[in-house]
């Protein structure tokens, strides 16, 4: 007899519980106590009740495990410079929304050979958080998949929803229940009225069907999350980081009774795709609020160790260490002469 359920499905295998991985790879009292003080900064940061900004650097997507945590150091050493006017957050993404085909990132495929041990992925992401919080730094990440949250959300102290999943219901029920504040990016066709429906949605109360701590199924209750914000990333026809652009945004949220919160996302479409146009965004977006502007909350920029970009080869131990294997990013050195100058281009805050 011909089968009727799963003929697609090639196998299944269990994976270990959120809460059996949590008690594997725990927090101590010392990084609870960091992230609870750094979600707290972030959130007054996007309420605008501290005029300071964030700023969420780091590689496009990361898939060396000791480049990141040499990047994380450096971080760390810059953000005590620029502590009174910025918070730095590190990106730190290990989901990768593929247009049609391509590595998924670190978590789906931590060996970058289309093997998909998402058990090890899991494991070795929320490792890397936990030596990313302890160096000092908060940490950053692109909600994809609905599952993995369960696994993270105890480190996470600020997420973001791509471009592709901003109209999403599964992903803007997700956003209400999740610990920290949620990003929206604008559509990749630069559709800003798709994000503010985004973040007024997130802000109600959802009931969805989800994961517990203990991998059961199950149907999770929120709150809503009413620090949901705007990412603005450009779109197919322009850059929207322009002066008009956040006043439009500014207004759109007013309309719906939310508080104008922006971030400006220095790459993607704002900086039509090349890397060394990151610095040009991040200057304006100083420029504009050193005249005045305070509903801009921070910025975005993707940063390496080394500038440029690679592909992936059949051999990942060829790599060149510290470059990106997805979109190309900023190196260090720049990373740090850009922040410092957007730094003494504020004024006082």
């Amino acid at each position: 007899m011909s089968s009727i359920k799963d003929v697609r499905i090639q196998s299944t295998a269990p994976l270990v519980s959120p809460e059996k991985i949590r008690s594997l790879l725990s927090l101590d009292e010392r990084s609870v106590e960091f992230i609870l003080d750094q979600r707290s900064q972030i959130n007054a940061i996007i309420n605008r009740d501290d005029k300071r900004i964030l700023g969420i650097s780091g590689p496009c997507s990361i898939h060396d495990k000791e480049a990141a945590l040499e990047y994380a150091h450096k971080l760390k050493g810059l953000s005590d410079k620029v502590k009174d006017k910025m918070v730095l957050i590190m990106r730190t993404y290990f989901e990768k929304p593929m247009t049609i085909v391509g590595w998924r990132g670190l978590i789906m495929d931590p060996h970058l050979g289309g093997t998909y041990d998402i058990a090890f992925g899991i494991e070795l992401a929320r490792e890397l958080l936990l030596e990313i919080t302890k160096i000092g730094i908060p940490v950053g990440c692109e909600v994809l998949d609905p599952i993995v949250p369960q696994y993270i959300d105890d480190i996470v102290c600020w997420a973001a929803i791509g471009a592709r999943t901003t109209e999403s219901q599964t992903h803007r029920n997700l956003s209400s229940g999740l610990s920290v504040p949620v990003g929206f990016k604008n559509s990749t066709n630069g559709n800003l009225l798709n994000a503010v429906n985004a973040v007024k949605s997130a802000a109600s109360p959802a009931s969805f069907i989800g994961i517990d701590q203990d991998g059961y199924s199950s149907i999770l209750r929120t709150t809503g999350n009413d620090r949901g914000h705007l990412i603005l990333r450009g779109g197919s026809s322009s850059p929207n980081y322009y002066e008009e652009y956040i006043e439009e945004a500014e207004n759109m949220m007013k309309e719906m009774d939310l508080t104008p919160s922006i971030i400006i996302d220095c790459s993607h479409a704002n900086s039509r795709k090349r890397h060394e146009n990151q610095s040009r965004v991040l200057r304006s977006m100083t420029d504009q609020i050193a005249h005045g502007n305070r509903s801009i909350s921070g910025f975005m920029l993707e940063s390496n160790l080394f500038p440029g970009n690679q592909k992936i080869t059949d051999d990942p131990s060829k790599l060149k260490y510290g470059v990106s294997i997805t979109d190309a990013c900023i190196g260090w050195e720049e990373t740090e002469e850009i922040i410092m100058k957007a730094y003494e281009a504020m004024g006082e805050v």
